[in-house]
Formats: C-alpha cells, structure tokens, sequence
C-alpha cells in the first residue's frame, strides 16, 4: 500500500528524530521539505529504501554512520565506522581553543587522536592564520580526516600517523587538544546504543579509563611552549581525577568545564613557566 511521507514517518519503528533524518537521507531533501510535502506519495523505490534504512537503525547502527555524516560546530563532517562520530559536548574543545587563541594572531595548535578531523578542522576554519597539527595513530582515521579537511577547503592543517606524541619530537605548540579514549574496559555502555558500532580503540582507555589521559597529561609538557594550555575531553565522573593528575604534574591555573547538560566534561590547565 503506498503511503505520503507523514504516514511513513509515523509508521516508522523509531524515534522520530531518528526518522526523519532517515528520511532527509532516503529522498536527498531537508527538513523543509518534509515539511512542505508531507502528503506526497513514495514510490515504491523510495519506500524501500526509507524501509532498509529503517532495519539498519533498528539492528541498532548509528545514524550518522548510516547516512555518512554528522554537524559538528556548524560543519558537517563524514564519518565513517573508522572514527569516533562528533559529538556536541565535544564542541567544548573547540571553544576552549578559541577562548585561548586570537581570531588573527599566529600560533601553534595541536590536536591529539583527531578522528574524523572534526576538533582540528573547527578550529583551523575559525583560526585561519594558526598553524594546526592533528594526529593519529589509524591510518583509516587519517584519510578520513584528510578528506574532510579537503571538503571543507582547510589550508593550515597537518595531518599525520602518530601514536599520540610519538612522531612530534622537537616540536612545541600553543595549545594542545585531545578527545582520548576514557571509557573503563568493561564498562557496560561498551554494550549499549551506538558505541557498539564505534572503534574500540578510540574509546577504551585501560582498567579504569584513564591511562591515556594520565600519558598525555604527564606527557605534554614536553611539547607546550611555557605558558601553552592543555584542554581534554573525559568521561561524566573523572572531572576530580583529571584535575588531581593536571595538579600532580605541576600545571597551573586548573579547570573544568560544563557541557549545556552540566557535566564536566573538559579539563586541562597551563603549562607552568
């Protein structure tokens, strides 16, 4: 039986938000179309594919894995099941880096584990005359940030294969960034939603989720010009911790900071001169 837009999208087994991006993704429209064809009738190919889409979503895929894209500071980035897909309170970074940089001034900015590319090539739009460094250590992450940094025409960013500082040797930077892996091995949201589909490496940080911070904060010093920040992403509940480790190891000026719902979500602190 063939049905109008509104009549599928009501139908759907899903969220409707979930839904209607299926939707947009299965006609290659925007949401103001929906809107104003909500009564037009789907063909019997489109119908299909909204329905295979559907089944995908409903095995319990990511969306944005399954229509390739995800917004992130008002850009829209591919993702692939090579990288972490952006999310909002990753933003923080991104805001924290351009609180610490001048709109037109020149520096050095480095950007730990970029995934997709989204942290560094945010900030390199916003920061034109910066000098950014992003790395991982997936060759796959790579390529994928390489062609969002072509789709998005970014000119001052440097990609490279690194084990997190492994392959920087000699080089200092401004401003260090990174959205590491904090998720605790075995931790039970590993099993849940969309982290099922994610790269495992790019979430879980060792017994208690912190061994990649505890290498970064200890390590990054070596790598900050004096008085060069640090800023990092961790998990709802290591806010203290990440603040005692960036204490311990001599930083100064210590923080967190909130994301809209209230959690602290980033940490970091300035390199001591």
């Amino acid at each position: 039986m063939s049905r109008t837009i509104a009549q599928t999208l009501i139908a759907a087994p899903l969220d409707p938000v979930d839904a209607r991006a299926l939707m947009r993704h299965a006609l290659g429209v925007d949401d103001a179309y929906l809107i104003a064809h909500s009564i037009q009738i789907l063909s019997d190919a489109q119908s299909g594919f909204f329905a295979a889409l559907t089944a995908r979503r409903g095995a319990g895929e990511p969306v944005a894995y399954i229509i390739g894209w995800r917004e992130f500071f008002s850009l829209e980035f591919k993702v692939t099941p090579a990288a972490l897909i952006p999310r909002p309170e990753t933003e923080l970074l991104v805001e924290f880096a351009l609180d610490k940089t001048a709109a037109d001034g020149e520096c050095c900015i480095l950007d730990l584990g970029t995934g997709s590319g989204c942290i560094a090539i945010g900030i390199a739009k916003q920061r034109p005359r910066a000098r950014v460094v992003a790395v991982d250590s997936s060759a796959a992450a790579l390529a994928l940030a390489r062609d969002n940094a072509r789709r998005h025409g970014v000119t001052n960013l440097e990609l490279m294969q690194s084990d997190w500082f492994s392959a920087l040797t000699g080089r200092r930077f401004d401003l260090i960034v990174a959205n590491p892996p904090y998720v605790a091995t075995g931790d039970p949201h590993l099993r849940q939603g969309d982290l099922r589909f994610e790269p495992v490496a790019a979430l879980v940080g060792g017994a208690d989720g912190l061994d990649c911070i505890r290498l970064i904060v200890a390590s990054a010093p070596q790598y900050l010009n004096i008085g060069g920040w640090l800023a990092f992403e961790h998990g709802y509940d290591q806010a203290a911790r990440c603040r005692r480790y960036l204490e311990n190891a001599g930083y100064d000026e210590v923080f967190s900071r909130a994301d809209l719902a209230g959690i602290a979500r980033v940490s970091g602190g300035r390199c001591r001169a």
